[in-house]
């Protein structure tokens, strides 16, 4: 769920189709004026992925003259529940949410169904509601991007070795272990085999356990995928405890782009992450929903749970410096 992404909003755009509505203001607003009202419920602020996402969001509605509210679910189903209903009774046009609890979106989306009201659902999951499309980041093709560099890493370190490991998030976390198969399926293609693959249940703690257990089992391993950056940092410590280099002797690479994950690279603590773009999450959440206002056919790359993926880019010691 976390961090950052040097991508331009004119890719993510692509993702949906073009010549949408750039209207600000839709005939049937629910709010009784002319201008669109976009109420946005987020996960959590305590949290900078999330803040880049709120910012992301806002700056796109704004651009567009929209009016912003915003509530936050401070991680926390029963806020999450009242909070999204609150800002559909005080008469948005359209409901963007970072859900805490996917399952909990349904009464929240039967209420905006009732009143005409669009939700756009960013990131961590849709619970199976009928919401209008979700964004999430291309964590399958992140997955891929992982394999790839570990797959070279390895043989520009001399390594002949082909056993590799995979760090998974919460068994909860649907759409993270989407990284992880995105990854086994590549790393495989590329000759080498998952002789471990363990959750670490998204913390770093047990993030450093799990790779303990890996390299007692498997002192062989030529490189180690984590599903997020507390673990892949975690997992990078314990390699280094272990009397061996994270970036040379074991390829680690974690997911987000977080703080600690890049200053681990810049340290050669860590050999690579992926970074997800929260910001341009946000923004392509209001593109959709000024197509879902206008009414305009939305364009999913997986129509049969209508999501929409934004880019990630994988994070190295060639271009660490570039993530602000």
């Amino acid at each position: 769920m976390k961090s950052r992404i040097l991508v331009s909003l004119a890719v993510a755009g692509a993702l949906v189709t073009a010549g949408c509505s750039d209207s600000n203001a839709p005939s049937d607003n629910q709010n009784g004026s002319d201008k669109v009202v976009v109420g946005f419920s987020v996960y959590d602020m305590q949290y900078e992925f999330f803040q880049k996402m709120e910012q992301g969001t806002r700056e796109a509605a704004t651009a567009k003259g929209w009016e912003f509210k915003l509530h936050d679910e401070k991680s926390d189903e029963n806020e999450m529940v009242t909070g999204a209903q609150a800002l559909i009774d005080q008469g948005v046009d359209v409901l963007i949410i970072s859900p805490f609890k996917p399952s909990a979106l349904g009464p929240i989306i039967a209420k905006a169904k009732a009143k005409g009201v669009p939700v756009i659902v960013d990131d961590i999951g849709g619970g199976g509601a009928p919401y209008d499309a979700i964004v999430i980041s291309d964590n399958a093709g992140g997955g891929k991007l992982a394999a790839e560099f570990m797959a070279k890493q390895i043989a520009a370190n001399g390594k002949t070795g082909k056993n590799v490991a995979s760090i998974t998030c919460e068994p909860s976390a649907v759409y993270a272990a989407r990284r992880n198969a995105g990854f086994k399926a590549e790393i495989e293609k590329q000759g080498f085999k998952v002789v471990a693959e363990l959750s670490g249940n998204s913390k770093a703690e047990e993030g450093y356990k799990v790779m303990k257990d890996i390299l007692a089992k498997n002192p062989d391993v030529a490189g180690v995928f984590s599903c997020n950056d507390p673990m892949g940092v975690a997992a990078a410590n314990a390699v280094k405890d272990a009397g061996k280099d994270p970036v040379k002797d074991i390829v680690t690479v974690g997911f987000n782009a977080d703080p600690e994950a890049i200053t681990a690279i810049k340290a050669n603590g860590l050999a690579a992450t992926v970074a997800q773009d929260p910001a341009a999450m946000g923004a392509l959440t209001v593109k959709l929903a000024d197509q879902a206002l206008a009414k305009t056919a939305l364009t999913f790359d997986n129509a049969a749970e209508r999501e929409v993926y934004n880019p990630v880019q994988l994070i190295s010691k060639e271009n660490v410096d570039t993530v602000k």
